[in-house]
C-alpha cells in the first residue's frame, strides 16, 4: 500500500534540538520536546499535554509486539442539538471517507494490517487502529489521525450514500423488540436531556442532516484542544512522544471556545410506564432508575448493588425471575456518564408466561434492595465479580487504552482508578444506603402513570470537582511486565513443548511471561462417531451447557464464587462430537482452576432445578430468533448447503424441531450421554503464558490422563454436497431490515495449492476492511448495506469448502443489492484483480495474521487445534510463503476456477410485502400500470 504522507523534517529539528529530560513511569528518561508539559503518572500510564491543548496519554507495555492507537473527542450524543440527532454518529462514519493526505483510509488500513474501529457513545467519539509494532506503521497511524483531525473531506456526494448506510444501521435495531423497549423506556425517563436521545439520532435528523451542518460540527470539536491521544502497547517512549508532537504539534490551537453542556433533567416526580407493541416472539419486562454521574463516589456502589441482583445464580432477579420459572433471562446494567445518568433492568419471558407476574417480581426483587438489607456474603460475592473483571482488563495494554476513552468521556483518565479503589470500599451499609435513595416508584420508568399524593423525589448529585478528586492520586505499583515476545512460526514452534502419547490427551505448553503472569489455555475433549451420535444433537448441546451448573462435591454458586476468588474465566461450551473449554486465569491460580475444570468435566451433578432453567432459558432464545431475519437467513442457508439426514449430530434443525428436541430431552439422557461419551483418550489441552511447564503437565495427566470414555471416537467426514442455487426469499413481517446470505460450497481442503490464492482473492473481495469490493461498491458507494463481506473456508482434512457472502439492508433495496452483489462478482471472475490491490492486500493480510499470533487466547486456540490435526506453526510458516510468493494471474485464476456466480445460492429475509408496498406508493399511477419502473 502507497503511503502519501510527508515528512515533517523542520518540526522534527525542532523537538531534537530544544527537547528537555523527564523521567517516565517506568523509570526511563523521557525525552519531551520543548512545549510539552508533562502531566499525572499512574500505573504506567502518563500524561503529556501540548501547546495547542491536546492531551496524551502514553502506556508502554512490551510483552505484545503490537501498538494500540486511540483517539477520543469529547463530542457524543449529548452535544447535539435540534435537529442534530445522530449527527456525532454520522461523523464519524464520514471520518473515514478519506482526508486530504489519505484518500483512501480503508484500503490504507487493510494494507497496515490494522484491527480498526470507530465509536460514539453519549459523552464521546473514539477512533482507534491496533497494528503491528513497527516505527512505519507507527508513523503512518499518527499521520492518518493528525491529519483526519482537521482535513478530513466530509463531502456531500459521500454523505449521499453515508447516510442511508447509518440508516441501515438504525433500521437493524430496529429489528430488535428488546432495543426498542430500551430506546422507549429511555426516552420516556428524560424529558430534556440528550440521553433520552440515541446515538444513532433521529431517522428523519439522518436522512436530512444538511451537509453544511455536518461540515460545521466537525470543524467545531475535531480540534486538538478538544482531543485525548492514547498510544498503549510496545513503544518507546520518547520516540513516541517526538513522533506525536511531530504530527499533531503543528495543528493551531483554535480561537473557538467550547461552551460546556448544560442542560440538567429535572426531577421526576411520578412513576412512568411505557408499553410497546409490534412484533416479536418474547416477552420483555424492564425497569430504569435515574442515578449519579459516574464521577461520582457513589458509583462504584451502584455497580455492587447491579451486581448483587443480576449475578447468576445468587442474585436477587436471578432467584426471583428465573428460580420460580417467570422469566427466562434477567439483566441489569448502567453506563459511566458525565453528567447523572441510570440503571436499567429488564427480564424477558416465553409468551404463555404472565408478564404481570414478572414485572411484580422484577420490581419486588429491586425494592428488596432497600427493604432488606444485603449480607456481607451478597456484597463481597459481587465485588469479587467486579473486581476480577477490572483487573483481568487492567492486564491488556490494548484494552486498557480503549477503556480510557470512557473515562475520559467521564471527565479524567484516573478516574478508572479511583472507581477500583472506592470499589473495594464498598460495604454492606453502603449498598443499603444507595439502594434505598435511589430505587424508589418516584424515580423509576416501567409503566403506565400512577397518581401519588406523597411523591417522594430523588435529587440527583452533579458530578464532583473532579480536578480535586485527581490531582494529588499516584496510583499503585506497576503489575508484572511481560517479556517481547516474537510472534513468528518459527520462534512459536521453538517455544512449545508437545506431549503427545497414544490414548491420552495432548499437550501443546508455551510458557512466556506475560502482563500480570496472565495464562489463557484451551481444552478439547472429542468423542463418538456419526453412528454413535445419532439423534444425540439437543442431548450433546444440553450436556455440555450443565458442566457448569454444579458437581457432586460444589454447588453452581460455590463454582462461580470459586472461579471470581480465583479471579479466572472459565467457558465450557460444546455440541455434536465435542466439548470445549477456554481458560483465563493467572500464573499462580492455574492449578486450582485446572481441578475446578476437571472437577466440572468429570463430575457434573445434572441437577434437576438447574436442568429445568437451562431448558426455559434456550426456549426463550429459541422464540426469540424464530422471527429475526438474520436467524433465518443463516439457518435456511445451512440447510440448504450441508443437507445432512435427520438423526446426523450435524443436521441443522428448524425452530419447531429445536423446541421439540429441548422439550423431549430429559435429565437421564444427559446423565447416560455423559457416562458413555465424556472422557479424555482423545482430547488435546494448550496453555500460553506464565506457567510452570513441568508442575502443569505433571497436574494435566493426574487429572485427565487416565479419564476414558466408553464410545470409541472417530471424526466426523464431511462431505462435499455439489447444491443446485436455489433462491429462497423469506417473509419476516414488520422488520425494518433485511438479511441476504450468499454462497456456494467448494471440494476444498486448506491444503489444496489454490487455497493461498482464494484466501486473498477473498480478503479483497469481502474480507477486508472497508475497501473491499463488495464494501466499496455496496456499502461506500451506494449506502445499500451497514454489514457486507464473504468469507473462505475448507476443512483440514476434507475435501469440503465454502464461499459465502452476507449484507443486512432496507428490504426496499433488495432488487439493488443483488444487482450490485452479482456485478461485483463477475467483475472479478472476469477481470480479475489488479497487481496494486494484491499487494496491498497481500501486506495487509499477512501482517493480520501476525497480530492474531500475537493474541495469547487466539495462540492457544491454534495450538489445541494443530494437535488434533497433528500440524506445527511450520504449516503457518509454510503458508505465508505460498502467499508472499503469489502472482496476479495464479490468484485470478484460482477465484476464477472455484467461484462460480451462477452457482451461488441466495437466501433472503425480510418483510418484504411491506417494502413492495411501499414501493409501489412512491411510483407514479402511469408507471405502476404500465410495468416496472426503471
Amino acid at each position: 500500500m502507497k503511503n502519501n504522507r510527508t515528512k515533517r523534517g523542520i518540526l522534527a529539528a525542532a523537538w531534537f534540538v530544544s527537547s528537555l529530560t523527564l523521567v517516565s513511569a517506568q523509570d526511563k528518561p523521557v525525552s519531551v520536546p520543548a512545549g510539552v508539559t508533562k502531566g499525572a503518572s499512574v500505573e504506567g500510564i502518563t500524561e503529556y499535554n501540548l501547546k495547542n491543548g491536546l492531551k496524551v496519554l502514553l502506556f508502554p507495555d512490551p510483552s505484545k509486539p503490537t501498538i494500540t492507537v486511540n483517539i477520543t473527542y469529547l463530542v457524543g450524543s449529548r452535544h447535539e442539538g435540534l435537529g442534530e440527532t445522530g449527527m456525532a454518529h454520522l461523523l464519524e462514519h464520514m471520518v473515514f471517507k478519506g482526508s486530504t493526505k489519505h484518500t483512501n483510509i480503508p484500503q490504507e488500513l487493510t494494507a497496515h494490517g490494522a484491527r480498526p474501529n470507530g465509536t460514539t457513545w453519549l459523552d464521546r467519539t473514539n477512533y482507534f487502529e491496533t497494528f503491528a509494532a513497527t516505527d512505519e506503521n507507527l508513523k503512518w497511524a499518527l499521520d492518518l489521525e493528525s491529519d483526519r483531525m482537521v482535513n478530513s473531506f466530509i463531502k456531500k456526494e459521500d454523505l449521499a450514500t453515508e447516510f442511508s448506510v447509518v440508516r441501515n444501521e438504525f433500521e437493524m435495531g430496529e429489528n430488535s423488540p428488546q432495543n426498542v423497549l430500551n430506546e422507549r423506556v429511555v426516552s420516556s425517563a428524560y424529558l430534556w436531556h440528550n440521553y433520552g436521545n440515541s446515538t444513532i439520532g433521529n431517522r428523519s435528523d439522518i436522512e436530512r442532516v444538511p451537509i453544511e451542518n455536518l461540515q460545521a460540527f466537525y470543524k467545531k470539536f475535531y480540534q486538538p484542544d478538544n482531543a485525548v491521544l492514547v498510544i498503549a502497547g510496545k513503544i518507546d517512549e520518547s520516540k513516541t512522544l517526538q513522533l506525536v508532537n511531530e504530527y499533531f504539534g503543528a495543528i493551531p490551537k483554535p480561537t473557538r471556545v467550547l461552551q460546556p453542556t448544560y442542560s440538567q433533567e429535572p426531577v421526576q416526580d411520578g412513576e412512568r410506564m411505557v408499553t410497546l407493541r409490534r412484533v416479536g416472539d418474547t416477552k420483555a419486562v424492564s425497569a430504569l432508575y435515574h442515578i449519579m454521574p459516574g464521577s461520582h463516589p457513589d458509583y462504584p456502589v451502584m455497580d455492587v448493588v447491579i451486581e448483587l441482583l443480576t449475578n447468576e445464580p445468587s442474585g436477587r432477579l436471578y432467584k426471583a425471575l428465573i428460580d420460580t420459572k417467570k422469566a427466562s433471562q434477567q439483566y441489569g446494567y448502567s453506563f459511566t456518564t458525565k453528567d447523572p445518568g441510570y440503571v436499567y433492568f429488564a427480564a424477558e419471558l416465553l409468551k404463555e408466561k404472565s408478564i404481570d407476574d414478572a414485572k411484580a417480581a422484577l420490581l419486588g426483587a429491586l425494592d428488596s434492595v432497600a427493604i432488606t438489607a444485603p449480607t456481607k456474603e451478597e456484597v463481597e460475592r459481587a465485588k469479587a465479580k467486579i473486581l476480577k473483571d477490572v483487573e483481568l482488563s487492567f492486564k491488556n495494554a490494548d484494552r486498557v487504552g480503549l477503556a480510557m476513552s470512557e473515562y475520559i468521556a467521564t471527565g479524567d483518565w484516573r478516574l478508572g482508578f479511583l472507581y477500583r479503589d472506592a470499589l473495594e470500599k464498598v460495604t454492606p451499609a453502603d449498598v443499603k444506603r444507595v439502594a434505598s435513595y435511589y430505587f424508589k416508584p418516584s424515580n423509576r420508568t416501567v409503566g403506565l402513570f400512577v397518581p401519588d399524593p406523597t411523591p417522594d423525589r430523588v435529587e440527583v448529585p452533579d458530578a464532583p470537582d473532579i480536578m480535586a478528586m485527581v490531582k494529588d492520586y499516584k496510583g499503585r505499583a506497576l503489575i508484572a511486565q511481560g517479556e517481547a515476545f516474537d510472534p513468528s512460526p518459527a520462534n512459536i514452534d521453538g517455544r512449545t513443548r508437545r506431549i503427545e502419547q497414544p490414548n491420552t490427551i495432548e499437550l501443546a505448553l508455551l510458557p512466556k511471561t506475560t502482563r500480570g503472569n496472565e495464562v489463557n489455555a484451551r481444552l478439547t475433549l472429542r468423542y463418538g462417531d456419526q453412528k454413535s451420535l445419532m439423534n444425540k444433537s439437543a442431548i450433546s448441546v444440553l450436556t455440555a451447557a450443565m458442566l457448569d451448573k454444579g458437581t457432586t462435591t460444589r454447588s453452581r454458586q460455590q463454582i462461580k464464587d470459586e472461579l471470581d476468588k480465583l479471579k479466572a474465566q472459565v467457558n465450557i461450551f460444546g455440541g455434536g462430537n465435542q466439548v470445549n473449554a477456554v481458560i483465563k486465569t493467572t500464573k499462580e491460580n492455574l492449578p486450582a482452576v485446572v481441578r475446578l475444570l476437571t472437577d466440572m468435566l468429570k463430575n457434573p451433578v445434572f441437577d434437576a432445578g438447574e436442568f429445568e432453567k437451562l431448558k426455559q432459558e434456550q426456549l426463550a432464545q429459541i422464540e426469540a430468533q424464530r422471527s429475526e431475519p438474520q436467524s433465518l437467513a443463516f439457518t435456511a442457508f445451512q440447510r440448504q448447503m450441508t443437507p445432512y439426514p435427520k438423526e446426523d449430530v450435524r443436521y441443522v434443525s428448524t425452530p419447531d424441531e429445536d423446541v421439540a428436541a429441548l422439550n423431549a430431552t430429559k435429565l437421564d439422557d444427559l446423565k447416560q450421554f455423559h457416562k458413555e461419551f465424556y472422557g479424555a483418550q482423545n482430547a488435546t489441552m494448550s496453555a500460553v503464558g506464565d506457567f510452570d511447564e513441568a508442575a502443569v503437565r505433571k497436574m494435566v495427566m493426574a487429572e485427565l490422563g487416565t479419564w476414558k470414555a466408553k464410545k470409541p471416537f472417530s471424526r466426523l467426514v464431511s462431505t462435499y454436497n455439489d447444491i443446485k442455487p436455489t433462491p429462497q426469499s423469506i417473509e419476516a413481517p414488520d422488520k425494518a431490515n433485511a438479511m441476504m446470505v450468499a454462497g456456494v460450497n467448494l471440494p476444498l481442503r486448506d491444503d489444496d495449492p489454490d487455497y493461498p490464492a482464494l484466501m486473498l482473492g477473498n480478503y479483497m473481495l469481502g474480507g477486508g476492511f472497508l475497501n473491499s469490493r463488495l464494501a466499496v461498491r455496496i456499502r461506500q458507494k451506494e449506502g445499500i448495506s451497514y454489514g457486507v463481506g464473504s468469507q473462505i473456508s475448507a476443512s483440514s482434512l476434507d475435501k469440503s469448502g465454502m464461499f459465502m457472502t452476507y449484507a443486512i439492508y432496507n428490504p426496499e433495496n433488495a432488487e439493488k443489492l443483488e444487482k450490485a452483489f452479482r456485478e461485483e462478482m463477475d467483475r472479478v471472475v472476469k477481470d480479475g484483480f489488479t497487481a496494486e490491490e494484491i499487494q496491498a492486500a497481500r501486506s495487509g493480510l499477512l501482517q493480520s495474521r501476525m497480530v492474531s499470533r500475537a493474541q495469547d487466547p487466539s495462540l492457544a486456540g491454534t495450538l489445541n487445534n494443530y494437535l488434533y490435526l497433528n500440524r506445527t506453526m511450520a504449516w503457518d510458516a509454510d503458508f505465508e510463503k505460498k502467499m508472499e510468493s503469489l502472482t496476479p494471474e495464479q490468484v485470478n485464476a484460482a477465484m476464477k476456477k472455484h467461484i462460480d456466480p451462477a452457482k451461488i445460492s441466495i437466501i433472503k429475509a425480510g418483510d418484504f410485502a411491506k417494502a413492495a408496498k411501499k414501493i409501489a406508493e412512491k411510483q407514479p399511477a402511469s408507471s405502476v400500470s404500465g410495468g416496472k419502473k426503471n
